[in-house]
């Protein structure tokens, strides 16, 4: 298990150019099983999630080349489908959440797929009912294999276009009937549909495969589905948590940062989120600036309220960067309720930051308060163990801005969605080793 120890209390400056989308990674790259024909994706990122995903792949018989440090391609023309039978599948299959988005693929293209119960991070529940419910729909049978701990999933071929109502707006849930839909026989609607920049870009490039799909950014879309699919070439867009990150990293240790071409028009209400957290955040062109202050003031409602922070569906603010939010809190002026409405487990690292100083009241599994000190490097250092992708950059963000060492263990976790996120802090000025 590896560790991170970092020195905090160091202010950083430099430009940073965010890495391509995690989530944007998992659906583009299982896409790649709906043709044979080659697809090649660029802006890939570097990380955990993404590598064991394209490890999974190639043991199904994708042929991969990477063609660039960042660019690869992907040619799905001699699956064995056999292989998802295996114990091994299984077990890769079921070590990696996005592992759940080669059923609508699979289940398309080739009639059968395997749903492992699928790992990732320790945050609550996670149901599957939206997947198995449109499957259904487009034709799909489940049976449940209780020594496997896995559902088999049938269906004749085609499948069937129909009407749905999604149960909720899942992400993963949308992208992977999505891609069922664009080889199923008829037109399939789907409505409360998740909207996010990742499953746009995802329609993006399944209609460069050929693809008949229609009302892009909405939560109301309608797949024509069409015989087959052919190749295409695909470019990922910058992945906003991690500039959301690299805001509250800035933020928390006082730093002038530039993040490079971030996509502006992806970002959905984060930006003005954390303008009212105090954060300033100056638009050039396709970047932002981040000067460097000494503190932040949290702003109220106009009603003089508490000022709260709460996830939504797009473009409402990610779920995935309210850990941050909370960690910045910390050290501004004024108190915040973040309200982690989609997961129970997500809050429950505010232990250790309630353990370096930090002034925070769990008032639930979902709502947490924060009284923020008002001034930087309020904090002092710990031990601490990453729970997950996103508490662990919280809490990376919360050791930058501590007075001391700390020692983050675990952080296998972090680099499931994060490439290389110690040279790149360390290039900028910050203090932080990695030991094996």
């Amino acid at each position: 298990m590896s560790t991170f120890i970092v020195e905090g209390g160091h202010r950083l400056s430099g430009d940073v150019s965010p890495q391509g989308a995690k989530n944007e990674a998992l659906e583009v790259i299982c896409a790649t099983l709906l043709t044979a024909d080659e697809v090649t994706i660029d802006n890939v990122p570097d990380i955990l999630d993404v590598r064991n995903l394209i490890r999974l792949l190639r043991e199904l018989g994708v042929k991969v080349e990477r063609k660039a440090s960042h660019t690869y391609s992907f040619k799905a023309d001699d699956i064995n489908i056999d292989y998802i039978h295996t114990q091994e599948f299984i077990s890769k299959a079921q070590s990696l959440r996005g592992s759940v988005m080669i059923i609508g693929p699979l289940t398309a293209r080739f009639g059968r797929a395997i749903l492992p119960k699928p790992g990732g991070d320790k945050i609550g529940r996670r149901r599957l009912d939206t997947h198995f419910l449109g499957m259904e729909k487009l034709g799909a049978r489940f049976r449940y294999v209780f020594d496997k701990r896995s559902y088999d999933i049938e269906a004749d071929l085609p499948l069937r276009g129909a009407y749905m109502l999604l149960d909720e707006a899942s992400v993963t849930g949308t992208a992977n009937l999505i891609m069922a839909a664009t080889l199923a026989e008829g037109v399939t609607t789907i409505y409360n549909a998740a909207c996010e920049p990742y499953i746009q870009q995802l329609c993006k490039m399944l209609i460069g495969m050929g693809a008949k799909i229609d009302g892009l950014a909405s939560n109301l879309l309608r797949i024509a589905g069409v015989e087959r699919l052919h190749g295409t070439t695909h470019r990922m867009l910058p992945d906003m948590i991690e500039v959301g990150s690299f805001v509250g990293i800035a933020a928390m240790t006082g730093s002038s940062l530039t993040l490079k071409d971030v996509g502006m028009a992806d970002l959905g209400i984060m930006p003005e989120a954390f303008r009212r957290m105090g954060v300033d955040m100056i638009q050039s062109g396709s970047d932002i600036v981040i000067p460097e202050q000494d503190g932040y003031q949290i702003e109220t409602f106009i009603d003089g309220s508490i000022m709260t922070f709460a996830d939504a569906p797009w473009p409402g603010l990610s779920p995935d960067l309210l850990s941050i939010f909370l960690v910045v809190a910390t050290q501004a002026q004024g108190s915040v309720l973040i309200h982690q409405k989609m997961f129970e487990s997500r809050l429950f690292f505010v232990d250790k930051l309630i353990d370096m100083g930090a002034r925070i009241i769990l008032c639930d599994p979902h709502r947490a308060a924060v009284i923020g000190s008002g001034k930087l490097g309020s904090l002092h250092a710990t031990n601490m163990v990453s729970p997950d992708i996103r508490a662990g950059i919280a809490m990376l963000i919360a050791a930058l801005g501590a007075k001391g060492v700390s020692r983050i263990q675990n952080i296998d976790q972090i680099d499931r969605g994060y490439e290389n996120i110690d040279l790149r802090l360390s290039s900028l000025g910050a203090a932080i080793t990695r030991e094996e």
